[in-house]
């Protein structure tokens, strides 16, 4: 593993809010750290086929955890294919702190980001030390494949970590489910760790990989004796190369 790498977060809900100030000030600061800038960049492009009104929803909420933290805030609407190859936003994230996928459609990040100069611009910065997140869809777009919640088939994710799938908001929809939990894990690819993350929770690779938040991670497939759940503060030992 490329020990220059950034942070790397994935979240099982509440990008932007207060519950999750403390984890993303810890991201933003670690991307500092390794010598980038003060700056918070926010990617909606999972709400990009919901409504002008959405888009200025989740631009306004992660203004206001910007200003709490004091960080410069850049919010990139990124919601068209077309986008990915603007020679401004690929200059926008040159150098920030934090980079910032927040939620909606999984499938739909894939879509307008993969094999793009965006995207390869994106995953150049982590791995020079900015720090990456990913809520909800944007975590789950982060693997190879998107494993259906709502949908019976999976879908081509990004690729960044290809060994790991992700169920975000697993405490609200799936953790009471074990027949569809199992079902998903028949889709998933062999080989790989399937994560249920919960609300307001992350599992953040920084040296290793640590729960962080109020409530847990679960991984569903993959270790020895797997299923296993974890609580904040916990070291999760998973095998990680990055694409």
């Amino acid at each position: 593993m490329n020990s220059e790498h950034g942070a790397l977060a994935l979240v099982g809900s509440g990008e932007y809010l207060i519950q999750m100030q403390e984890i993303e000030t810890n991201l933003l600061h670690r991307g500092i750290f390794r010598g980038k800038t003060n700056t918070f960049i926010q990617i909606p492009t999972g709400a990009g086929q919901e409504s002008a009104d959405r888009i200025e929803f989740w631009k306004e909420r992660g203004a206001a955890q910007a200003k709490r933290i004091g960080a410069e805030c850049k919010f990139l609407p990124i919601l068209r294919r077309e986008d990915a190859f603007n020679p401004q936003y690929i200059d926008e994230v040159t150098n920030a702190g934090l980079i910032y996928f927040s939620g909606g459609d999984p499938g739909y990040i894939t879509e307008i980001f993969e094999e793009t100069p965006l995207w390869e611009k994106i995953k150049s910065e982590f791995h020079s030390g900015t720090s990456l997140a990913g809520c909800s869809a944007g975590a789950m777009a982060f693997g190879s494949k998107i494993v259906g919640i709502r949908k019976s088939h999976a879908q081509s994710g990004l690729g960044l970590i290809p060994e790991i799938e992700v169920i975000p908001h697993y405490d609200k929809f799936l953790g009471w489910v074990p027949d569809r939990i199992a079902s998903i894990a028949l889709r998933s690819d062999p080989g790989t760790y399937l994560l249920g993350i919960d609300e307001d929770t992350a599992l953040v690779l920084t040296d290793k990989w640590r729960v962080q938040g109020r409530a847990k991670v679960h991984v569903l497939k993959g270790l020895p004796e797997s299923p296993q759940t974890f609580v904040s503060g916990d070291e999760v030992a998973l095998l990680q190369s990055f694409a």
